[in-house]
């Protein structure tokens, strides 16, 4: 099996690859600099020569190149030409979204028939990518994403900002009334390999089925050896959790027994 990822060096796609490679997959990272994404012969070119059986598509516009309109072209545009281009080629095509297609203003938990609505930013390019997705390759799939935890603090997942928060703040301070959308890196990567061969459609990876951000961050601080000040806060407010029983991920608490 063969396999191109972009956004390879990001977080889940840098742990997808690890764990593609690692199954026997035949794995090549989309390297921006040598095809470029506003060049649509240089794309299916690219996209011919590697001859892949599976496309995913995790890349977003995480570091700017001071290119006019650069978030929604890597985020809308390249989506668009990539679900098309898979689309003729007949390769299957697993993007990632986000929860953020909901905005903080929505009432969660959300299913697979709640309307996105987030009005501006990533969760609007996102949401927009979605529908054009769907449009360019009905036979796509879809995976929105929540906020990933790893045992490593490095990149933007959970461990790393609390690590972050402690080390300028002193503290880290946790809602009692948000129920994030989130789950443990190396469940998602194994998901989303999973979708490859599901069936066509829009699928939810969230593992959080009734805690809060306070109770998951406090069960860290345990699990990680209890160096945090954290304190309650109620300043924020969203059950942005996100169910889908066709997807089954481990619960938080299967991961971290500390969750009560």
């Amino acid at each position: 099996m063969k396999a191109i990822v972009t956004g390879a060096n990001g977080t889940v796609g840098s742990r997808l690859c690890e764990d593609l490679e690692r199954h026997g997959v035949e794995v090549v990272r989309w390297d921006r600099g040598s095809v470029p994404v506003d060049d649509y012969w240089a794309m299916e070119g690219f996209v011919r020569s590697v001859a892949p059986d599976v496309l995913f598509h995790l890349a977003i516009a995480s570091r700017s190149t001071g290119r006019s309109n650069e978030s929604w072209l890597i985020n809308y545009e390249w989506t668009s030409e990539l679900a098309w281009m898979t689309r003729q080629l007949g390769v299957r095509f697993v993007f990632s979204s986000t929860a953020m297609v909901f905005s903080n203003n929505a009432r969660g938990p959300f299913t697979v028939d709640s309307e996105p609505e987030a009005p501006e930013g990533y969760g609007y390019e996102k949401r927009r990518a979605e529908e054009r997705v769907f449009q360019q390759n009905p036979e796509a799939r879809v995976a929105r994403l929540g906020w990933q935890i790893d045992a490593r603090p490095s990149g933007n997942n959970m461990l790393a900002a609390l690590e972050t928060q402690m080390r300028e703040k002193g503290r880290v301070e946790a809602s009692t009334r948000w129920l994030p959308a989130c789950s443990f890196l190396d469940d998602t990567v194994r998901a989303l390999q999973a979708l490859a061969w599901a069936e066509p459609g829009l699928y939810m990876l969230d593992a959080n089925e009734r805690w809060s951000y306070y109770e998951i961050v406090r069960a860290l601080n345990e699990r990680h050896g209890g160096h945090w000040n954290v304190e309650p806060t109620e300043h924020f407010v969203f059950d942005q959790r996100m169910m889908d029983d066709r997807v089954v991920l481990p619960s938080l608490k299967a991961r971290l027994p500390g969750l009560r």
